[in-house]
């Protein structure tokens, strides 16, 4: 049987920086974001698509909030926000890979899933909200009205070296993928699938039902879990940087090519790596790596077709 591909998409990285975010936008960073896939589809392996969507439902929360204040409209829970981003984000991906595909000559399937993960009800990340959802930088008066008013909570950053305030929801650790026989059998068919979209639906198990909760998993982790349970045999995460460096961002930064486990392991421990954007790219390969023994890569776009990027192996 052929190798088995899962590739990760980040939500940024499918709205360009300072860009309105809107769907031709999104559109013509997915079409270069799936053409970067193709030397692994000519090479006739099988593809699983996950995608982040921390912009997408940040924007969906906008909406949602303000809908409430002015047209007294009903709020959706944070669930079913991803659900929706889901059904967007998916749509656009499958349309345009259907496009490439047969513009290409390439004869593959596609098929979109709308995915739950199961988390855990007592996880500590439900009193400890960190992940940052949306692209609106908060000032300290708003910061104040805003916890008040609607009990948002939010987390300091710095921006163009300003500081200011991006919203934070529960980010809890997924568990379980509750689509997992539907998604392998789709695989072991050879269809292309896109799943597992901005971490997955978080849900939990109360008296052996499963509900929604308010919440975001990470992608990164979501995809090393996904990748690990289908038994991949490569997980890529694609983000907008061609390396994973480190003092990035400096003139001493250095490009990494391949990383061990050991070095992997001993960088995480030394805090060297962004807290809310390389950290868990590599706590996700590493994660995917050791238990799979099988190799993953962070790269962007480019980096994926010209076969470059940092390598995370055993």
């Amino acid at each position: 049987m052929s190798d088995l591909f899962i590739v990760a998409f980040g939500g940024n990285a499918l709205n360009s920086p300072g860009g309105d975010g809107s769907v031709s936008e999104m559109s013509a960073n997915i079409q270069k974001a799936l053409s970067s896939l193709l030397p692994i589809l000519r090479a006739g392996n099988r593809l699983v698509i996950t995608h982040g969507n921390g912009p997408q439902v940040g924007m969906e929360m906008l909406k949602n909030d303000a809908g409430k204040s002015l047209y007294d409209t009903s709020v959706f829970p944070l669930d079913v926000l991803v659900a929706a981003t889901q059904g967007q984000i998916g749509y656009l991906i499958e349309r345009q890979l259907r496009n490439i595909l047969s513009d290409n000559g390439l004869r593959y399937e596609v098929s979109g899933m709308i995915s739950m993960i199961e988390v855990d009800s007592d996880d500590p990340a439900f009193t400890r909200p960190e992940k940052r959802v949306g692209k609106t930088y908060y000032d300290a008066s708003e910061v104040a009205k805003l916890q008040q008013e609607k009990k948002w909570q939010f987390a300091e950053e710095i921006k163009n070296g300003k500081k200011g305030w991006r919203r934070v929801v529960p980010s809890p650790e997924p568990k379980h993928i509750v689509n997992k026989k539907s998604l392998r059998t789709l695989v072991d068919a050879g269809i292309i699938v896109v799943a597992g979209g901005g971490g997955g639906i978080p849900v939990v198990r109360s008296n052996g039902f499963l509900q929604g909760v308010e919440a975001v998993i990470d992608k990164d982790r979501a995809t090393a879990l996904l990748a690990e349970e289908l038994s991949a045999d490569r997980m890529i995460i694609l983000t907008d940087v061609p390396y994973v460096y480190l003092d990035y961002g400096t003139p001493n930064a250095e490009r990494l090519f391949r990383i061990s486990l050991a070095e992997a392991d001993m960088l995480i421990k030394e805090g060297v790596f962004g807290k809310g954007n390389m950290l868990p790219k590599i706590q996700a390969a590493y994660r995917f790596v050791k238990r799979t023994g099988h190799p993953a890569v962070i790269t962007d776009f480019d980096g994926l077709q010209a076969g470059s990027g940092t390598e995370i192996v055993p």
